[in-house]
């Protein structure tokens, strides 16, 4: 299974630790975010790691060449400039692409997911399975009876976007995306010819793409995630981490 780890964010959330450091690289309870992210993930199967990286680059490769790849083979996609998370793997294309799915992970997503068995949960021709739980949330994402994307609502503003026209969002179940999902590697010529090319966030193209191309989401009972990416969270971080770390959730 090959799997990439969204790493290139610039941390703002977490300043002034990232005055000096990459996201990334912030510990949680002793251990830094990536290697979390990125144990956890050959844990369950992950054969090849790709990592993007562009605030404080340099340090995420040396990290990754001090851990020696965490084991697996491990590229490091460099960024020149800010691509959010769909321009982040369009830009990973060379190390991604091929006929079968890979994960990818936000790298400040903290969860109990169980990693192996949602990566073997993608259904015959989607183009993409996405972590998704019952839980509050700004925004929610939209799926129809089959728990196909159909649109996603926005509660700040009430604007609700889908591909398929004017819906109403009462009909559908609203799920709240976990930063964790299955792509497959079909995705990137798609990506070009519905126009997507350098910045884009990854849900855009979702949105876009679900008029013709199934996404889906992979409820998983019980499931719990955490941001680590702000300041004010990490103390409650470093205890779900804590926990996590006397329990096995990916064998």
């Amino acid at each position: 299974m090959k799997a990439m780890i969204f790493a290139a964010g610039l941390g703002t959330r977490l300043k002034p630790l990232t005055d000096s450091i990459p996201k990334a690289l912030v510990q949680i309870d002793g251990v830094p975010m990536l290697e979390r992210i990125a144990r956890r993930l050959v844990d369950a199967g992950a054969s090849r790691l790709v990592i993007n990286a562009h605030h404080f680059a340099d340090k995420v490769v040396d990290f990754v060449v001090e851990r020696q790849g965490f084991g697996v083979h491990t590229d490091v996609s460099l960024e020149a400039g800010l691509l959010e998370t769909g321009g982040g793997v369009l830009n990973a294309e060379r190390f991604l692409s091929g006929d079968g799915n890979f994960l990818i992970h936000n790298v400040d997503v903290l969860s109990n997911l169980d990693i192996r068995t949602f990566a073997s949960s993608a259904r015959e021709g989607a183009l993409s399975t996405l972590a998704v739980s019952r839980r509050e949330s700004s925004r929610h994402l939209l799926f129809d009876s089959d728990l196909r994307l159909v649109g996603r609502i926005d509660h700040r503003t009430g604007v609700v976007e889908s591909p398929f026209g004017d819906i109403d969002p009462s009909r559908y179940t609203a799920l709240a995306f976990g930063g964790i999902h299955l792509m497959s590697g079909k995705a990137f010529e798609l990506m070009r010819s519905l126009g997507f090319e350098g910045r884009f966030p990854i849900m855009d193209f979702y949105l876009k793409a679900a008029a013709s191309h199934p996404i889906y989401a992979y409820v998983q009972d019980g499931f719990r995630m955490m941001d680590m990416g702000k300041a004010e969270s990490l103390p409650q971080a470093e205890a779900f981490a804590r926990e996590l770390d006397g329990h096995a959730f990916c064998d």
